[in-house]
């Protein structure tokens, strides 16, 4: 019987064994920005891209503005796909997806089923500043920064149809990345936190995500790879060796 995936999840791979991966994307980013590493990673791993509203094939839907919402949202759906012992699996959440991926894991390790890890990729700990001061930019900054953080392609930014498409689920998601404030407890988490990110990052540096060594009590370790803010894209194999080496090591929950 074919998984019901409801409209939050794509999968990229059709292979059913190892341990599932949910990957969350960046601001105005959606489930396909892992369609590559859906399909490097199988068979030994289901991933799993996450849809937000308001993007591609959700189109039609309205933005949600909320990370802790969208976090809570799709922790309801994670929890509706079953979990369990005989049911691990791992979140990823690269830039703004590593917030909501916390958010997620939070609501989920507070139920007692929680990852068995969590990969925080090009992302500042949750209760840093945001870079940008907590300002809202205005259309043509929201797109410079997009730009310089190497963030799409030179047609989608200068076609003004597929800029159309874009722009309302970018408002929304710098919005909601520029309100979000954590107050929560630290440590928040109990299982083991990966910390990734790119060399030439014009965003975030190591420095920024070694914090998140403060939000669990479980292990923690940085790994660093080539490439700017997007080096996901750039080291495909490299992601996907620690990815599979991670997961083979962790102990089933």
């Amino acid at each position: 019987m074919a998984e019901d995936l409801g409209p939050w999840f794509h999968r990229f791979s059709r292979t059913d064994g190892g341990v599932r991966l949910f990957c969350f994307a960046h601001a105005g980013g959606g489930a396909s920005a892992f369609r590559d590493l859906s399909r490097a990673l199988a068979p030994d791993v289901q991933a799993y891209g996450v849809q937000y509203p308001g993007r591609q094939d959700r189109l039609g839907e309205p933005c949600l503005d909320s990370l802790p919402e969208v976090g809570a949202l799709v922790a309801a759906e994670i929890r509706r796909l079953g979990v369990g012992p005989d049911r691990p699996y791992a979140l990823l959440g690269h830039s703004m997806g590593a917030t909501v991926a916390f958010e997620a894991a939070r609501l989920l390790e507070a139920s007692g089923t929680g990852p068995v890890a969590f990969f925080a990729s090009g992302r500042i700990a949750p209760d840093a500043p945001p870079h940008l001061g907590g300002r809202l930019l205005d259309d043509q900054a929201l797109l410079a920064d997009l730009r310089r953080l190497g963030g799409t392609t030179g047609d989608v930014l200068t076609d003004p149809r597929l800029l159309a498409l874009l722009l309302p689920a970018l408002r929304a998601d710098y919005g909601a990345v520029q309100r979000y404030v954590y107050d929560g407890p630290r440590p928040a988490l109990a299982c083991p936190v990966v910390g990734m990110v790119g060399t030439a990052d014009v965003r975030v540096s190591v420095a920024d995500v070694k914090p998140w060594a403060d939000f669990t009590s479980g292990p923690f370790a940085c790994h660093e790879f080539p490439g700017g803010h997007f080096y996901l894209d750039e080291n495909l194999p490299g992601v996907t060796a620690l990815i599979r080496s991670v997961l083979r090591s962790e102990p089933r929950r």
